[in-house]
């Protein structure tokens, strides 16, 4: 399959302009954030000033009272974020060495995330070390677009806002029009890699896409 990253033209340029996603789109559950971000976009802003995005492409949620969330039992240090108002960002580390890119949802007080599992990025940033016959594999998972995009604790407890290191931005018209007119389908099923909570049906990505973690 293609790129599915909108290739908008100097005509209809202006059509597929970018908007930021407030704290207040994402004051709902995560079971309904995770789908409606499938096509949004992940904005790095690195100290340059330089920008890099990467179409979302696969998401997991994490809720109240699911035994796989990380706010399952009480606060911590760690988790204190996602009892707070959405809009931030939950950065973790796994197996010493992996980081994963989560964003807070719902109400203040109620703990739920949306775990940013894979992107299609639009350029390979060079800190990569990836060549450009990989584009669509560089961000295929959790990890690997934490890399990408050189996010690692640093930027953990930050506000999702333009001009921020990190923010995310609507689906353009012509990914919304590509999806009601049935060219783009989402697959929803269970979550990757857990040991608790395997059968809840939290898991979406894009149909088809290259860029989508593998099992």
């Amino acid at each position: 399959m293609n790129s599915i990253l909108p290739q908008p033209s100097s005509e209809n340029s202006a059509q597929n302009a970018r908007q930021p996603i407030t704290p207040e789109w994402l004051s709902r559950p995560s079971t309904e954030v995770a789908p409606d971000l499938l096509g949004c976009t992940l904005v790095r802003q690195v100290e340059s000033g330089q920008i890099y995005r990467g179409l979302i492409v696969e998401t997991e949620a994490y809720a109240p009272g699911d035994p796989a969330c990380h706010a399952y039992r009480r606060p911590t240090k760690r988790n204190q974020v996602m009892f707070g108002a959405a809009g931030m960002t939950y950065v973790y580390l796994i197996y010493g060495m992996y980081h994963c890119l989560n964003v807070v949802t719902d109400l203040d007080g109620v703990p739920s995330a949306v775990l940013i599992r894979a992107l299609e990025l639009e350029t390979v940033p060079p800190w990569s070390g990836q060549k450009e016959r990989k584009l669509n594999r560089i961000a295929a998972g959790p990890g690997k677009l934490c890399r990408a995009f050189n996010i690692d604790l640093s930027l953990s407890a930050q506000a999702l806002l333009p001009e921020q290191p990190l923010w995310l931005e609507h689906r353009s018209p012509t990914f919304e029009h590509k999806l009601e007119q049935g060219a783009i389908a989402f697959v929803q099923t269970t979550r990757i890699g857990l040991t608790q909570g395997t059968d809840i049906p939290w898991r979406w990505y894009i149909k088809d896409c290259p860029a989508v973690s593998k099992l």
